[in-house]
């Protein structure tokens, strides 16, 4: 099942704070201006709640949420559907504790089914899963993440985010239906043991995914600021898709000439951009410094803080950033689960694409739009690589071919199983095997 990590740690200072939520309304979360944003959202409400748990009376109509993602991301008014607290549970079997995802400081997330056209609560295995997250009733945090992802996630469409299907308030319990990502996080396949790591070509593909995702947002006409991009964040679908998921923290975009917002400081350690712990002063770029710390987690397969790690090693981009522009020194912290088996010529553009977004400065940092035509150009080295490799197994099978039929004149050939590919990685792997993989925990965080 996938890791649904929904977990954000505030820090102790404290500035201006988007969100004003409101704890003693609890059938109406964050007042007024809350109730306008949910009306937009959701301008014919297929229920109410009523704070009971009841089912709706019979004949109430239902505005299932379109299937199919439109090719490209736009901003839509779409019928997000309303669950009462009983159809969730009805979906999640009671919340079962071996429904559970993953659990965070919004709360815990479960596995949940539901009917295919009306999105109704389905029996286990009938219709399509769903992934549920459930606040912490006592969670004022949860409330505000509630809001921020019903504002946010509700009104986009786009291949790259993951879908919100619909959600549920019923007294303090907040709960948010998502579309359910098979293969979890990336997370996962970065720092916990999995039986097949990612090869190459398929993190370069997430990467682009997740560039994707988030050039969308800062390219809206109200630009957003995700504020917390991190591995965990990254889910993944059966194809290894990347989609953004966690819009809690999520913020509108300077506006009016402004070249930042002011906020409270809340997101994780090791991915939160410099400027942004410092001062609280929000950039649109400080997301593209998070893009940075994720791919040089992917290129390193190490976390972006691990207190287990030797000292001067604890903190990712403190210890690697002056290992990245030399070939030799970048050989030497690839993540060892590639077996040597990438571009080079790639992995030092993706290095230095990782330097070019951990710049102190913001503005030096390049736009997502620009990160996300870079990957493009680094996977068409893989491809020209793949083409490479492929030549050459023509050329070995026409050299067996005729080794074959001229065998007494041509002893002296070497069997192509010893050729060697990259610097001698293919044959080394199959004298030694696989190399071992360090498992590193997880990073604190803010």
């Amino acid at each position: 099942m996938g890791n649904y990590c929904c977990c954000h740690i505030l820090q102790a200072h404290q500035v201006n704070h988007h969100i004003s939520p409101n704890p003693t309304k609890t059938s109406s979360p964050g007042g007024s201006s809350f109730d306008k944003d949910i009306k937009q959202l959701v301008p014919t409400p297929a229920r109410t709640s009523s704070g009971n748990g009841k089912a709706p009376a019979e004949g109430t109509t239902k505005q299932p949420v379109p299937v199919a993602l439109p090719p490209v991301g736009k901003v839509i008014t779409p019928n997000l559907r309303t669950y009462t607290l009983a159809e969730l549970k009805s979906a999640t079997r009671n919340f079962r504790p071996d429904t559970m995802l993953g659990e965070g400081g919004f709360g815990r997330v479960f596995k949940g089914w539901v009917d295919e056209k009306t999105f109704a609560p389905a029996k286990v295995g009938v219709g399509i899963p769903v992934a549920v997250k459930k606040s912490n009733p006592d969670s004022e945090q949860g409330m505000n993440e509630w809001q921020a992802e019903v504002k946010f996630l509700g009104k986009f469409l786009h291949p790259n985010l993951v879908k919100l299907i619909g959600y549920c308030w019923e007294d303090k319990h907040y709960l948010l239906v998502y579309e359910y990502m098979q293969k979890g996080s990336l997370e996962n396949y970065l720092f916990k043991k999995c039986p097949e790591p990612l090869p190459w070509d398929i993190r370069i593909k997430i990467a682009i995914g997740a560039a994707r995702g988030l050039a969308f947002l800062h390219t809206t006409e109200k630009s957003v600021i995700y504020r917390d991009f991190k591995s965990s964040n990254i889910l993944l679908d059966g194809d290894y898709n990347a989609k953004l998921s966690d819009f809690g923290l999520a913020k509108l975009g300077p506006a009016n000439g402004n070249s930042h917002v002011t906020t409270q400081v809340m997101g994780t350690y090791g991915y939160a951009a410099p400027e942004y712990v410092a001062t609280g002063h929000l950039y649109v770029k400080s997301d593209v410094y998070g893009f940075g710390v994720v791919l040089l987690e992917m290129l390193t397969g190490l976390q972006a803080l691990d207190m287990n790690r030797p000292t001067g090693e604890t903190n990712l981009v403190e210890w690697a950033k002056p290992l990245l522009s030399k070939e030799k020194q970048l050989k030497k912290i690839m993540d060892p689960r590639f077996d040597g088996q990438y571009p080079m010529s790639g992995a030092l553009q993706a290095a230095e694409l990782i330097l070019k977004c951990l710049e102190g400065d913001p503005k030096n940092r390049p736009s997502m739009d620009e990160v996300l035509a870079k990957l493009v150009s680094i996977s068409s080295i893989k491809e020209k690589l793949k083409e490479s490799k492929s030549a050459n197994r023509l050329s070995r099978h026409r050299d067996e071919a005729s080794s074959s039929s001229h065998k007494r004149q041509h002893q002296h050939h070497r069997s192509p199983l010893h050729h060697q590919h990259g610097g001698g990685s293919a044959g080394s792997a199959i004298g030694r095997g696989p190399r071992k993989y360090q498992h590193h925990p997880t990073a604190r965080s803010l």
